[in-house]
C-alpha cells in the first residue's frame, strides 16, 4: 500500500504553505503530493484565495527532488486540451518525469459562475472529457510528429506534439463515482481508478465496475492501479484525535465512519480492509495544512506498517 499526501488549497493557502508539506511529505517517505484543482472556497473564505494547481506545480517541481506530483483532479473545463498537454509535460519535464494527471469532468458549478468558466450539462461535460484524454494523451504518444484529431468540441491537424513529457507519457488518473462513461473512459485511458470519498462496500462495487470496462475492453483488469481517497484525522489519542477533527470543522465519529479517523492502530487496520478490496495507494486527504506533526505521526505510526 502507498500512501499519498492530498491536499485542498482552495479553502485557504499560500504557495509557501503548499511548500512546507510537500517538502515535509518527500521528508517523511510520502509517496506523493497531490492537490486539487479548484478556483473556489467550498466553506469558509478561502483566505489568501485560489492557486493554479500547474502553476504551483511547476513550482513544486523545482523545489522538490524525488516526491511524486499531481492532480486530483483537473477539470476538463478549466483548460484546452493541446495547452494542458503542453504545460503537464512542462512540469514533468521540470520535475524530471515526477508528474501524474489526474483529470475529470468537472462538478462545481459556483467556481465556474465565479471565474467566467463555461459549465455545459453533464453529458457535454463528459464528451468535452473524452475528446480531451483522447488529444493529450494522443500528443504525448504521438511518434509521427504530425498528431490529428477531429472531434465535436476539439479538433487538432498536423500539430508536431511536442513537448514530450520526461517520462514519455505521463500516468493518467481517472475517478469518480459514475456508472457507465466514467468506467468506460477509466478502461481507455486511465493508468489509475480513483474513488473519492466511499465506503468499503462501494470501493469494492466501484472496482469491480471498472473490471469488467476493461474486460470488455479487451484489457487486463490488473494492469490498472485501483486507489482510495480519505479524509486523515490522526491522534496518538483521543484527545488529539478531538483537537485535529475540531480543527477541520469535523466530528470524530463521522470521520471514523466515513475517513481515517482515529489512533494509528485503528488506521492501519483500517487501511488493511480498503487493501483486501483491491485498493494499492490511499490518498490521505490533509485539510489542516499548518499541521505537519499530523504527516509526521502518520509517518512514525502508520506508514511503516502498511
Amino acid at each position: 500500500m502507498r500512501l499519498r499526501i492530498f491536499t485542498e488549497p482552495q479553502q485557504g493557502a499560500s504557495y509557501d504553505d503548499l511548500l512546507a508539506v510537500a517538502q515535509e511529505s518527500e521528508l517523511l517517505g510520502f509517496d506523493a503530493f497531490f492537490r486539487s484543482d479548484h478556483y473556489l472556497a467550498m466553506g469558509g473564505d478561502g483566505l489568501p484565495g485560489p492557486s493554479d494547481a500547474w502553476i504551483t506545480l511547476a513550482g513544486l517541481a523545482r523545489d522538490t527532488s524525488t516526491i511524486r506530483l499531481g492532480t486530483l483532479v483537473t477539470s476538463a473545463t478549466f483548460r484546452l486540451p493541446g495547452p494542458l498537454a503542453i504545460s503537464v509535460a512542462n512540469v514533468d519535464q521540470m520535475s524530471g518525469g515526477r508528474v501524474e494527471l489526474g483529470l475529470g469532468a468537472g462538478w462545481f458549478d459556483d467556481e465556474h459562475r465565479a471565474y467566467g468558466i463555461p459549465f455545459p450539462s453533464t453529458p457535454e461535460r463528459f464528451d468535452h472529457l473524452e475528446e480531451q484524454l483522447e488529444i493529450v494523451t494522443g500528443l504525448w504518444k504521438d511518434t509521427s510528429g504530425s498528431f490529428s484529431f477531429e472531434g465535436e468540441h476539439y479538433s487538432v491537424h498536423g500539430s508536431p506534439a511536442l513537448p514530450k513529457p520526461a517520462q514519455g507519457s505521463v500516468p493518467v488518473i481517472i475517478g469518480g463515482k459514475g456508472k457507465r462513461r466514467t468506467p468506460t473512459l477509466a478502461a481507455r485511458f486511465a493508468d489509475e481508478f480513483n474513488v473519492p470519498f466511499v465506503s468499503l462496500d462501494e470501493t469494492r462495487t466501484l472496482f469491480a465496475r471498472v473490471a469488467k470496462a476493461c474486460e470488455d475492453a479487451g484489457r487486463d483488469p490488473s494492469s490498472l492501479t485501483y486507489s482510495n481517497a480519505l479524509v486523515l484525522c490522526a491522534g496518538s489519542d483521543e484527545a488529539e484525535i478531538a483537537r485535529r477533527a475540531s480543527a477541520i470543522g469535523r466530528e470524530v465519529d463521522e470521520l471514523r465512519e466515513n475517513g481515517l479517523a482515529g489512533t494509528p492502530a485503528e488506521i492501519v487496520e483500517k487501511i488493511g480492509t480498503f487493501a483486501d478490496a483491491g485498493s494499492e495507494r490511499i490518498y490521505l486527504q490533509v485539510l489542516d495544512l499548518a499541521d505537519l506533526d499530523h504527516l509526521r505521526l502518520v509517518a512514525e505510526e502508520i506508514l511503516p506498517r502498511v
